[in-house]
């Protein structure tokens, strides 16, 4: 299908939108956020010193000229894209909602608490039936 069209491109895009769309979406479902990342130059740059390096397409492994880093092309973009997306995060500050641990009103000595006792802030949904609600 994008190999005849003269749209292809808009078509990839479009397809690429609804997947980000969808992704939102879901995670929007179960408490989390997405964010997007630029990709430019992710497989150019090394993962470990930063130091870009330019290499045709049919490259699949990325070797580092500054500091002998060697790794998959793809895997090095993926990383790049994850350090990316963690910096947005701190500079940014983080986007997700604030928790807060809730211990058991018969929980005697601060113990353990259980996953599922973690709640997002607000909302009533995660805890098991029966037990009480005591948030300090």
């Amino acid at each position: 299908m994008l190999e005849d069209s003269q749209n292809a491109k808009n078509k990839q895009d479009a397809a690429w939108s609804r997947f980000v769309n969808l992704l939102e979406y879901k995670a929007d479902l179960h408490g989390t956020h997405v964010m997007t990342v630029n990709p430019a130059g992710t497989t150019k740059e090394c993962a470990s010193c930063g130091v870009a390096t330019n290499k045709p397409l049919w490259v699949r492994e990325h070797s580092c000229p500054a500091c002998g880093h060697t790794q998959d092309r793809d895997l090095n973009a993926a990383t790049n894209i994850l350090t990316r997306g963690l910096k947005q995060i701190g500079a940014g500050g983080s986007e997700s909602t604030p928790m807060q641990t809730a211990l058991p009103a018969s929980a005697p000595h601060r113990e353990a608490v259980d996953a599922k006792c973690v709640d997002e802030l607000g909302s009533l949904g995660a805890w098991p039936r029966g037990s009480s609600r005591t948030v300090e």
